[in-house]
């Protein structure tokens, strides 16, 4: 089965590499550029996972994240936060509301690849 990821990041080169990585390990790849255009794209056709910058414009990672969770169940789609956000209140708020994993930027194919596994995607 293939899976589809939506990449949510406003850095285009950040989208660009998680779908290099991504395709060349299989995956489907939806992009958004901020957090209220990925809520529209879940609405249209939910993706199998989620990758999810912290900070962008519009609706910001944190946000989208308790609205995906609000509206569509606790724990369906996978999400990991992407961001260079690393202090221990960031992770354990993106955790508690309802995020799977969480990897810092800049990361390699075998950093994603490796939080992907652990939350069963591969």
């Amino acid at each position: 089965m293939v899976h589809t990821c939506l990449v949510v990041d406003d850095s285009r080169v950040v989208r660009k590499v998680a779908r290099r990585i991504l395709e060349s390990n299989g995956f489907n790849v939806v992009e958004a550029a901020d957090g209220q255009l990925a809520l529209d794209a879940c609405r249209a056709e939910m993706p199998d996972c989620v990758l999810l910058d912290w900070n962008m414009p519009v609706m910001d990672g944190l946000a989208f994240l308790k609205a995906l969770r609000t509206e569509f169940g606790p724990s369906n789609p996978p999400v990991v936060f992407c961001t260079t956000e690393n202090d221990v209140g960031h992770i354990e708020t993106a955790i508690s509301n309802g995020a799977q994993e969480y990897i810092m930027k800049p990361f390699d194919e075998d950093i994603l690849m490796g939080k992907f596994a652990q939350v069963g995607l591969l």
